[in-house]
């Protein structure tokens, strides 16, 4: 999955202090202080990129342009990263094609969260017509079928998608706040407990739980 973040910002010290966390959280990332080398550097490494983190305020071309300029090639996701809040200024930048609106200044922790919305849905866009195999367990995304030894399951919306996103990523151990991000969004607002819950509707639906453990899931 491309992992590569373009990080459009003239503030010299906000700009040093992103890039640090996001490469803590294992991401490449590309810098630029002004529109025209952000629009440049989109040219030239568009194929890898992730999305934009893009501030709107920026010397030689601003951030709307560039996101204008971007909209005209492709759907590349593009976060606004700004210190315009007021609602005009979201509008007018989720009309031009933004795919999220961050006003400054943040916490670093919404914006991971905002950029894990995008790696999820870019991943559900990415697996639409793959097919994922655990055991005698396989799933179909292009259809939504389960089938468990040649039998199909019947699931609701929510245990499909924790399905998939387990099997989506095998030997990999996640707590419940990831599994809650990941699977119900950042702004649910429900209990814990529920991926407990929906762990043993799975478990009911005669999904093995043993496929289940040994994809490493932890509950922690």
């Amino acid at each position: 999955m491309k992992n590569t973040i373009l990080l459009v910002e003239d503030e010299e010290g906000l700009a040093s202090y992103v890039a640090k966390e996001l490469t803590f959280e294992d991401f490449d990332v590309l810098t630029a202080t002004d529109g025209a080398a952000a629009w440049e550097i989109y040219q030239q490494k568009k194929d890898r990129l992730l999305l934009v983190l893009l501030d709107w305020m920026l010397p030689k071309m601003d951030g709307m342009e560039v996101l204008r300029r971007i909209r005209k090639h492709d759907e590349l996701p593009v976060i606004m990263m700004t210190a315009r809040d007021y609602l005009g200024d979201k509008v007018t930048g989720l009309d031009n094609g933004a795919d999220d609106y961050i006003t400054k200044p943040f916490e670093i922790e919404e914006l991971l969260a905002r950029i894990r919305v995008i790696q999820r849905r870019t991943a559900h866009q990415s697996g639409l017509d793959q097919t994922y195999h655990l055991g005698d367990l396989t799933l179909v995304t292009k259809t939504r079928q389960v089938d468990r030894a040649g039998d199909t399951i019947q699931l609701t919306q929510r245990e499909y998608d924790l399905l998939l996103f387990l099997m989506q990523h095998p030997g990999q151990v996640f707590t419940r706040d990831e599994l809650l991000d990941n699977v119900w969004g950042v702004d649910f607002l429900g209990q814990q407990n529920v991926v407990d819950v929906y762990i043993g509707y799975l478990v009911d639906c005669k999904i093995n739980p043993n496929a289940v453990r040994t994809k490493k899931i932890s509950f922690l």
